[in-house]
């Protein structure tokens, strides 16, 4: 399926240049978004939109931290609602428990494996959603989004 970043980071970075200039891109594009573009929040979304992936807000602190970042996991879970009130990334809620940031935010849905915790990818296109039902008066529909749950065979 296509990816739809919000951000395409172009390759690997493998100098401290190509490091500072990605950063500088993740920053610029904050900033256009009328994100104040702290080291944290720099550095979380450059994590976030590296790739197209499905992370929950402990795996971003995990990550974050094996990087060497200083961040707290209120600083995480701050941040990764930012980037999801400004578009960046799209909240994925699986259960009551279970909250995925996905860094694609074109439209699409996904299944859930239950017995790994991992979300995949289902092309709109398999799975069109084109006879919604009218929302209640004085509402309006924002988005559709399915989760299927499905678990390994044994």
């Amino acid at each position: 399926m296509d990816w739809e970043p919000a951000l395409a980071i172009l390759s690997p970075m493998e100098t401290p240049e190509d490091l500072s200039l990605e950063r500088a891109r993740v920053a610029e594009l904050l900033e256009q978004r009328n994100i104040l573009p702290t080291v944290q929040r720099i550095e979380i979304a450059g994590l976030m939109l590296a790739e197209a992936q499905h992370l929950s807000a402990d795996q971003v602190l995990a990550r974050s931290r094996a990087a060497g970042l200083t961040v707290s996991k209120a600083t995480v879970y701050n941040t990764l609602g930012l980037l999801v009130e400004k578009g960046l990334v799209r909240e994925v809620i699986v259960d009551s428990t279970k909250v995925f940031y996905d860094s694609n935010i074109g439209p699409h849905h996904h299944f859930y494996n239950v017995d790994d915790a991992t979300l995949t990818d289902i092309s709109p296109v398999t799975l069109p959603v084109d006879r919604l039902p009218l929302p209640p008066e004085g509402t309006e529909t924002t988005g559709v989004d399915i989760v299927i749950r499905i678990r390994n065979k044994v």
